[in-house]
């Protein structure tokens, strides 16, 4: 049965963003310390504290952080951190608490404007966000305010796409995907294309997969560079080995949905997540894994259709 990602009790959402600049950040905090892990596929990621979720060290997280601007917006999470420990949320150390938070970035620097980016005091807003409402609202808010698909050809040839949402009950399983779709390729759902490349007058669709076979030297990194961004929630009782095993099976979604997909212009990266303890219940890894693929194309699908903008405000933000 579908339900609304609001459903999940355990984790809530919160979005800051400069509109004008088109950038911003989605923060998703647990009321209560979870399990999480993270595969990366794409050649070029923009992450922080990662390692810290790896199976064999696996410390419990307290925040998920995604946003805009490249590395450059890893300094959302010094603000994400500051808000949770003045509501008093961290791993104690006896001395002070340290807040658990990881965090990836999509670029979109070819967006909006090059020179403003996620800071300590967007991550900071979003987070204080989620304390007062959570917010998976869908499209041009938060870390998807600046993403775009379909770059092969550049950003003039690109179109809007977003943030988005999925989410399922099963019996007791409760399962949720958000993503931030930011990629190189095209963007197909039951096998049609929905999003991606424009030929040059924009008046129907290009082929990314073509053109990326018409590359005959160079990197990718020297025209365009993108990043999808998703995570799987659910309260399904799975141990940090399984849950990097989850990511990895989630991540057909995006295969299914995005040509091409995980490109070194890419830095693709999926977090699996089980939630608080108390809301843990056993399932099977194998039947997880295929429904959160399903529900990532959801997402993407959601990402694309609530993100819609005329030619025209597309056009303006386009910055090469």
């Amino acid at each position: 049965m579908r339900i609304t990602f609001s459903d999940i009790p355990w984790v809530r959402v919160g979005n800051a963003q400069a509109e004008d600049a088109a950038t911003g950040v989605t923060v998703f905090r647990f009321t209560t310390p979870v399990r999480a892990a993270v595969s990366i596929f794409g050649g070029g990621p923009a992450s922080r504290e990662t390692e810290t979720i790896a199976p064999e060290r696996n410390h419990p997280l307290n925040a998920l952080v995604f946003s805009g601007g490249s590395a450059y917006g890893l300094a959302a999470s010094d603000g994400v951190m500051r808000c949770l420990e003045e509501h008093g949320v961290g791993y104690d150390t006896g001395i002070a608490l340290v807040p658990i938070v990881c965090q990836s970035c999509i670029y979109d620097l070819g967006y909006g404007s090059a020179s403003v980016r996620p800071d300590a005091a967007m991550g900071y807003a979003a987070c204080e966000a989620s304390f007062s409402a959570s917010d998976p609202c869908s499209g041009n808010v938060g870390a998807g305010t600046g993403a775009t698909v379909g770059k092969a050809a550049g950003m003039r040839q690109s179109q809007k796409a977003g943030i988005g949402y999925a989410a399922l009950k099963q019996g007791p399983l409760q399962l949720g995907v958000a993503v931030v779709l930011n990629a190189y390729g095209d963007i197909f759902a039951a096998g049609q294309k929905i999003a991606g490349m424009r030929t040059p007058d924009r008046q129907a669709f290009g082929d990314s997969f073509r053109t990326l076979l018409q590359t005959t030297g160079g990197n990718l990194f020297t025209s365009v560079t993108n990043t999808t961004l998703a995570a799987v929630f659910t309260n399904g009782d799975f141990t940090p080995a399984e849950l990097k095993h989850l990511a990895q099976m989630a991540s057909a979604g995006m295969a299914r949905s995005i040509s091409p997909a995980f490109t070194t212009a890419d830095g693709d990266t999926v977090y699996a997540i089980s939630g608080a303890e108390s809301e843990r219940v056993t399932a099977s890894l194998d039947a997880v894994g295929a429904l959160a693929a399903t529900l990532l194309e959801a997402a993407i699908v959601d990402a694309v259709r609530s993100a819609a903008l005329s030619e025209a405000e597309f056009l303006q933000k386009v910055v090469q």
